[in-house]
């Protein structure tokens, strides 16, 4: 990547730039350090003209969605982030076509009101589409494997349409993912099927009950680690004493272990700590490696 010239960014960009932008009000965390530049897409053509653009000037970039599942450095981030408000819908009979700025739980709810099953999974899923095909999000029983029919990309080659197939998901991840590919969701179509809106929208309140009765309210990146085969991150945490742990103002959750709260003014450091913390504790009781499920960003 070449040096970055903020001079060069704002001959290129405009006004659409902004520039030395604190980042901790677009995470669900509510942490992180500024940005240099950020730039904010409306359309799905806004953002793959805008991607192809910070390419062809070799520009670091950071996309964001939701903010959800990320934690960034409290030194922030070395280049331009792409804040994707792409929200166009369009329903169908039995799918949904979705640009990838669209959040998971509002797409959720719109089909649940025109008697579309089959995401009501997604209903507490904070994240964007673009994200969950990316890191094939789930809740619930159900994932972005079992919904989603095809994806356009953004690749080096051009605009590329990838199948369900194409992707090679697995639990929490994608070929996207594993492999580093350097490409950005631009939509999706997923697959939905009729229903009873009475009955879908019961099953999405029980859902929406259920993740208020089990996870914490507040500044959070959603589930901090992985689930390890055949058990769950939150019950090893809890059994090695470490629910309420605090460094700073970051908490290991009472509510759910596998959560860490922000009480206020967080640095992501105290996190990182926390994280280390949780790690080498469960290594040392259980002998199981605890991986992050969030993205770390910066240094």
């Amino acid at each position: 990547m070449k040096t970055l010239s903020l001079p060069n960014l704002r001959d290129a960009f405009g006004d659409k730039l902004q520039e030395n932008v604190s980042l901790a009000a677009y995470t669900s965390a509510r942490i992180g350090g500024e940005a240099d530049g950020l730039i904010v897409v409306h359309l799905a053509d806004e953002l793959a003209e805008t991607i192809s653009q910070l390419w062809e000037m070799e520009i670091p970039y950071l996309l964001l969605g939701g903010g959800s599942n990320l934690l960034i450095s409290d030194e922030g981030f070395h280049g331009v982030v792409v804040l994707n408000k792409a929200k166009a819908v369009r329903f169908s009979e039995d799918s949904v076509w979705a640009e990838s700025g669209v959040t998971m739980s509002k797409l959720s709810n719109q089909a649940a009101t025109k008697g579309l099953a089959g995401m009501e999974w997604a209903a507490t899923v904070p994240g964007t589409v673009g994200g969950a095909v990316y890191g094939n999000a789930g809740a619930f029983g159900g994932d972005m494997a079992g919904n989603l029919i095809q994806a356009e990309l953004l690749t080096d080659a051009g605009r590329e349409t990838w199948s369900v197939d194409d992707m090679a998901y697995a639990y929490r991840s994608s070929k996207l993912k594993r492999d580093a590919v350097n490409a950005v969701v631009l939509s999706a179509e997923l697959k939905l099927i009729n229903g009873d809106p009475a009955e879908i929208q019961e099953r999405m309140r029980s859902f929406i009950q259920k993740r208020k009765n089990t996870q914490p309210p507040g500044a959070s990146m959603g589930s901090m680690f992985k689930n390890p085969e055949g058990d769950h991150a939150g019950r090893l945490i809890e059994a090695a004493g470490l629910k309420g742990t605090r460094i700073g103002n970051v908490e290991i959750s009472t509510v759910h272990a596998n959560f860490f709260v922000n009480h206020g003014e967080t640095k992501a450091r105290d996190v990182m700590a926390l994280v280390e913390l949780a790690q080498r504790t469960v290594f040392e009781k259980f002998g199981v490696t605890l991986e992050l499920e969030i993205e770390v960003v910066g240094e």
